[in-house]
């Protein structure tokens, strides 16, 4: 039985994927001058790809319940080739940007999560 609802899993899950992306941001912006580093970035699609090779889930009717999985997401050197001369490939600009969007979208994802946790507290103080 779940405590919560679907909603505050899937926010939770958001959550965590922006924080495995910020320590990947916060990672190249702090090894832009690191000679050889190679960039690197979060890839969700790549680790929900090979978990769903695994698994083998067949419905034999409509009103069987979906079988779905999930993933955070893992860690991967990006395909970025342009390198400057000391074989780093971090582009700053780009690395700013990203931290920027990632930002606005944990910012989102924790002021969804904070007004979930009101309507819960709400209901159990009896809507005073």
């Amino acid at each position: 039985m779940n405590l919560f609802s679907s909603s505050i899993t899937s926010l939770e899950r958001g959550l965590n994927y922006a924080s495995m992306q910020q320590k990947a941001i916060a990672n190249n912006i702090a090894n832009v001058d690191t000679p050889n580093y190679k960039s690197q970035e979060v890839s969700f699609k790549q680790a929900l790809r090979k978990k769903t090779d695994l698994l083998q889930a067949n419905r034999t009717n409509d009103r069987h319940f979906v079988f779905t999985y999930s993933s955070d997401g893992t860690i991967i050197a990006k395909k970025n080739l342009s390198y400057n001369e000391s074989g780093n490939n971090v582009d700053i600009d780009q690395e700013m940007s990203d931290l920027a969007a990632n930002q606005i979208y944990y910012n989102a994802l924790t002021d969804r999560l904070s007004s979930k946790f009101s309507s819960l507290s709400n209901v159990i103080r009896g809507g005073r």
